[in-house]
């Protein structure tokens, strides 16, 4: 389940932020508790709470005291903007780059960028993926 690539409560916090993004933890939904967290992934506690804290530091979550921890209002929006900040700085910078020292142009990018969308949206209507039949 974790890798060794990052801190567990990181790893932990990043697992919330996906199940925001992906819409299984809605906003105002709580969360589980950090031991829940511990009992269902066999960590501290403390490193569940620590990857927890990481978020509410971020406004992403908030407590309730004595009832829990919850997803804040307009989290799902927050990280979303966070992340495709990131996808354009990991990916498109250097895409774009590339392409420029290939020579290749905005419309062959978009181009390209086109045929592979369409190739996606084939292979998920097939259930295939590229490479299988």
């Amino acid at each position: 389940m974790f890798d060794d690539s990052k801190p567990i409560f990181v790893q932990i916090a990043q697992m919330v932020e996906n199940d925001i993004v992906d819409g299984l933890l809605a906003e105002e939904a709580q969360v589980p508790s950090t031991n829940e967290f511990a009992a269902f992934h066999r960590i501290n506690p403390a490193t569940a709470a620590k990857g927890v804290n990481l978020l509410v530091d971020d406004g992403i979550l908030y407590k309730k005291r004595g009832i829990g921890m919850f997803v804040a209002t307009g989290a799902r929006a927050v990280l979303v903007g966070r992340r495709r900040e990131d996808f354009y700085e990991q990916f498109v910078r250097p895409l774009a780059r590339e392409a420029r020292k290939l020579g290749i142009d905005n419309n062959q990018l978009t181009a390209m960028l086109t045929r592979e969308a369409e190739a996606g949206l084939a292979d998920a209507g097939t259930g295939t993926k590229k490479g299988t039949s």
